[in-house]
């Protein structure tokens, strides 16, 4: 799969100089409105020249901004990919002082909302025609996801005392990710349930308690 470069959003929120590969803002709106007929239509009713009418321009502006079809295909993922770093950055942000309540709150958050996103949904529950072009850039195509989901948390590790040592710190990030976005795309549990058992999982490597901070407070007490 080609590299896709995020949205300068995303960019930002990752810590990236938004200066290189910067995108246009009509790049940005024929992705989002792609983004929005994939939910009401479906990809297969996305044209280069249905896109061109909604946006306003012609349909050369929409090659020259975005390529191909599947250049848009990979655009629109990482656009829908945004919002749910956000999430993520905003759960870290609001768990400073545990570093397992704060994979548990990502993850939650993650998977609350992939069970309610109209675009998520309509790839994930397609096996055939048009849609299931869009599947492997969530399952066997899913590299670009994954890097930008990992240099966010990455990022954020750093500010907490999680004793491990450097080698094993990218090992446990890529677990946590690559675990999250398999019970997005194939949910087996509820998302509360789900979290609970990746932060356990994320409190054993850390050698920590695998409670809340809240429960591993209150059972000292006791």
């Amino acid at each position: 799969m080609t590299a896709v470069n995020p949205r300068p959003a995303l960019s930002a929120l990752l810590g990236a100089d938004e200066t290189a590969g910067h995108s246009s803002s009509w790049r940005d709106r024929l992705v989002a409105q792609a983004a929005e007929l994939t939910r009401s239509g479906g990809w297969q009713a996305i044209t280069m020249a249905k896109l061109a009418d909604r946006v306003g321009v012609s349909r050369q502006t929409v090659y020259n901004e975005i390529g191909s079809k599947r250049k848009l295909a990979e655009a629109m993922i990482m656009h829908e990919l945004e919002v749910f770093l956000q999430a993520v950055d905003a759960a870290f942000e609001d768990n400073p002082g545990s570093l397992t309540d704060a994979i548990r709150e990502a993850a939650t958050r993650v998977l609350e909302m992939a069970r309610t996103n109209p675009l998520l949904h309509a790839v994930l529950s397609a096996s055939h025609g048009a849609e299931s072009a869009l599947l492997p850039l969530l399952t066997t195509q899913v590299e670009p996801l994954i890097e930008a989901a990992h240099e966010l948390v990455r990022r954020h590790l750093d500010s907490y005392d999680h004793g491990l040592d450097e080698d094993r710190i990218d090992p446990l990030v890529d677990m946590v990710i690559r675990l999250v976005l398999s019970h997005v795309t194939a949910p087996s549990t509820s998302p509360e349930e789900t979290a609970d058992n990746i932060a356990w999982i994320a409190a054993r490597v850390l050698g920590r308690p695998s409670g809340s901070s809240a429960e591993v407070a209150a059972r000292a007490t006791t």
